[in-house]
Parts: structure tokens; sequence; C-alpha cells
């Protein structure tokens, strides 16, 4: 069967993977509005193409955080990617460098900041959950930076886990022969079986609930790589973080994953973006699945996007080829879109090419 787009990866990967695994990456937290809503807030917005304009030469590169890239489509940190495919975060890393795109490794990958650096060249940020004890935080972005980690993306949403009741069901855990392998050495490396979800016990365990404002301006003394707030979704903590020193805001409801009815990230991103006034770069993570979205989260104000499910269920369906695709697939749609919208670069992506519920609810000036 030939694959068309992004979105058949998930029934691929739901055949292929146990129950336990499949459930852990496509579940969302409780109810699981946020979840859809992530998908269909997209499906809301529509275009305004301008047309018979000379398209025939289309530029989709970008620099992010200075660092110069094929398109604006990068990887989202996803955690325990063995589970998907004995390959796991190097068929990940691969993939990405191949593409000419940006890879965020996960604290809890199943493979190490080392090991990921030894796939080869290309540009990747380190997605960092902050532990109890400081010492271990630390010595991991210290080892991140050595590795040639070149950003590093706090996750802020996560003081607990939310409440993913598939897990709980499952009794998820990870399988023993995985190891969160950055933690290995530290003790840290191993998730106990429980009576609900083994990886809501770890969190509570190790991961610090007292994060706040000062941890980030923390960060900044003990690292020199730019950090990226990821998790924002109002105005005023994209000031705070601002305040704070971040290099950038990842707009993010951790793929719906924690707090159950907040916004769909793409319907906070413009909130975010107006408060940032241009001062950092504002990406977007959650929900993309089509060039099209890609282009309507540009139009909002986005720098770039990452993706994250569509990378778990392409490596659990065809490993490393698959999320080559994944990568191509979005990058086709996304260049197709500029063009039949009248955009030969970035640049050319205004506000004006979109109309947002928003906007139809707003009374329209008379000429």
């Amino acid at each position: 069967m030939e694959i068309t787009n992004v979105t058949e990866y998930e029934a691929i990967a739901k055949q292929k993977l146990p129950k336990m695994v499949f459930d852990y990456y496509a579940s969302g937290a409780e109810d699981q509005w946020t979840l859809k809503e992530n998908r269909e807030a997209f499906s809301r917005i529509l275009f305004r193409p301008r047309i018979l304009i000379d398209v025939s030469k289309i530029d989709m590169t970008t620099t992010i955080l200075g660092f110069k890239i094929s398109m604006p489509i990068m990887i989202a940190p996803t955690a325990f990617q063995k589970m998907a495919h004995p390959d796991g975060e190097y068929a990940t890393a691969r993939a990405a460098s191949a593409a000419g795109t940006i890879m965020t490794l996960s604290s809890w990958a199943t493979s190490s900041v080392e090991e990921v650096a030894s796939t080869g060249p290309g540009i990747r940020f380190f997605q960092l959950y902050v532990y109890k004890d400081r010492k271990v935080v630390a010595q991991l972005v210290r080892r991140a930076e050595r590795a040639g980690f070149k950003a590093i993306a706090l996750t802020v949403d996560t003081p607990r886990l939310g409440r993913r009741e598939a897990d709980i069901k499952n009794r998820f855990v990870l399988p023993p022969h995985l190891a969160l392998k950055n933690f290995e050495g530290l003790n840290l490396g191993k998730m106990d079986k429980s009576s609900d979800s083994g990886l809501a016990s770890y969190v509570a365990g190790q991961i610090d609930r007292t994060l706040s404002w000062k941890d980030v301006k923390w960060l900044q003394t003990i690292t020199s790589m730019p950090i990226l707030v990821k998790g924002v979704i109002t105005a005023e903590d994209t000031r705070l973080a601002i305040q704070a020193g971040a290099a950038g805001i990842i707009v993010s409801n951790h793929g719906a994953r924690q707090l159950d009815y907040v916004p769909a990230t793409i319907s906070a991103l413009e909130e975010v973006v107006k408060a940032a006034q241009g001062r950092v770069p504002v990406f977007l993570d959650g929900g993309v699945r089509r060039g099209t979205d890609v282009f309507k989260a540009l139009a909002l104000g986005a720098s770039g996007i990452f993706i994250g499910r569509p990378v778990v269920f392409s490596l659990a369906a065809e490993g490393e080829i698959g999320v080559r695709k994944v990568l191509q697939m979005l990058r086709d749609e996304f260049e197709l879109t500029m063009a039949l919208s009248g955009c030969t670069s970035l640049k050319d992506i205004t506000r004006n090419h979109i109309v947002t519920e928003a906007d139809m609810h707003r009374p329209v000036p008379r000429l």
C-alpha cells in the first residue's frame, strides 16, 4: 500500500506495536479533548491564497538560533523511541540530518546524548526535565554541550505527570531491555513497575515540582547554550520567559498529555507571538500533520514547527526510512501550499494569507 500522507502511519503503528506501547505514544490526558482539538483547530483556519505570482522557484530555508536549516519543520522531543523501533533515536537523528533539519533529543531517550552524537553530523537540541538532584541536571547539561548539542529545550509544563488513563490501565512501564540512557550511570535509568503508570510514579519521585522562573536563570549560569522554554501557552508567561532570558519559546501543550482542556497550540500561538513582540522566536509544537498546518503556523507568526507523534509512528512502521518519508511528505506539502498561496519564501507568508474563526467574528470595515 502506497502511503500518501503522514496520518496513515498511525494505523500501521497500531498494528505493529504492543498495545501498551502504542497507547503510550497515542494517548492524551483525561478526556483527550485537547488531543482532538490540537488537530481540529487547524481545520478551522482557512486560506486566502494570492494568485498570478511567479512561483517557479520556492525557498523554504530558514535560520533557527543562527543555524541554517532546509525548512521550518523540526523534530520534537519524544521519549523512549526504541519502544517503537530497535534503532530508536539513532534512526531519528540520521533522518533529521539527511533532511537538513533539527532533531530535539528527549531527556528520557533510550539512547544517550553521546550515542546520538555518534550517528554523525547534524544540528541537535536537548530537551531537559529538571530533576530534584540538581547535580544530575548540571552533569547532563554539560554532557549535552560536550556532545555538540546546540540548545536546551526546557520543558516547563510537567511539575507532575498528566493523568493519562491508557497508561494507568496498561500499567505502563519501560520494557525491561530498555533504559533511560542519559541517567543510566546515575542509577536513575530504571523505571519500576507500579500499581498505576510506572512513568507517573517515576516523575513523582524524581522531577522537581519546585521548578520556577529563577531556575531558568540558574540554567543560564551552567551552560552557554541558548534556552528555549517549552510549554508556554499564554501572553503572561511569554513576557516572563523573555524577562528570564529565554532565547525562544515553544508553544506546546505537551501533545495534549498534561492538562486537558487547554487550547490547541495553534489557537494559543497568536497570543504568544503578539506578547513576544519579535524579541525572541516563537515555535509551535502539537497537532501538525500536513504541510498546510505548517503554513498556517507560520502565517500566525511561528518561526518554525516541531513534530512528535508522526516521528514515532513512522519509526514504528518503517524505521529510519519512515521518518525520512514523513519529513519529505511534510516538506513537499508545505512547498505546494506556498506555491498555491503565492509565496516564494518564508518571509512572504503573512497573516493576510489566512482567516481564523476570530477574524470571521470581527466586524468587517466598510470600504
